[in-house]
């Protein structure tokens, strides 16, 4: 069973590109994330792919519509096999209970974790879409709302992970995109995060991708952030 806690985000516009990163990487020391762009180039058929390559997949869809459509989007992800696939939480409780619903009694047992709000946004954007309050009360609230649907847990800021443990339940997966190692560049995630730190906050999984996808040696950065958290 694979126990590492890093995601790498295969953000690749085509699929050779994402493919060849993959073959320079370890299915036992990582999982892969697969996007909206990727998804969209390459379609299931590329989830099979990596899966024969060894990867447990995270397919990260960010599904938002109407519960119908939401539960039909997610049994279709589950019967692919992949481990974990996501919805918006902003979606609302009825569409988190029919994706919930889909999952539980699709082929396959895949976690089921809610966005609550992006790393992207700062709390200035979020008052000029109408959302009131700071983004971690924000957070709070969609991870609670999340949490009572009996999702798998949500994908949230490291910086919002020890709230969310301290407010939730241990046992509330925490995955947490805008990791960057004190040796990369901070890129456009305005909230961000070390990987050790955001272990040591609560956080379950970590989704890095620049830091290992454009190094010169994807393998070797990987190891040197799964060395960091052993450590």
């Amino acid at each position: 069973m694979n126990q590492s806690k890093i995601i790498v985000a295969l953000d690749y516009p085509e699929t050779e590109q994402a493919l060849d990163l993959a073959k320079t990487l370890s299915p036992s020391h990582c999982r892969l994330k697969i996007g909206k762009e990727l998804f969209t180039r390459g379609g299931p058929q590329f989830i099979e792919i990596i899966q024969k390559l060894g990867f447990e997949v995270f397919l990260d869809l960010k599904f938002h519509d109407i519960p119908n459509t939401v539960a039909a989007a997610c049994r279709v992800a589950s019967n692919l096999g992949v481990w974990m696939v996501n919805v918006h939480a902003l979606g609302g409780r009825r569409m988190m209970e029919a994706a919930r619903d889909a999952v539980i009694n699709s082929t396959h047992q895949t976690k089921l974790i809610a966005v609550t709000i992006l790393t992207s946004h700062s709390d200035s954007d979020l008052h000029e879409i109408g959302l009131s309050g700071t983004a971690q009360e924000n957070v709070l609230r969609l991870a609670k709302l999340a949490n009572d649907v009996e999702l798998d847990g949500v994908v949230c800021s490291a910086q919002e992970a020890t709230m969310l443990k301290n407010n939730i339940s241990a046992d509330f997966l925490l995955v947490t995109p805008g990791i960057r190692p004190t040796w990369s560049v901070k890129g456009d995630q305005s909230r961000i995060m070390t990987p050790s730190a955001a272990i040591s906050a609560g956080s379950d999984y970590l989704v890095i991708g620049r830091p290992i996808t454009e190094s010169e040696d994807p393998q070797a950065a990987l190891l040197k952030i799964t060395e960091e958290l052993v450590n």
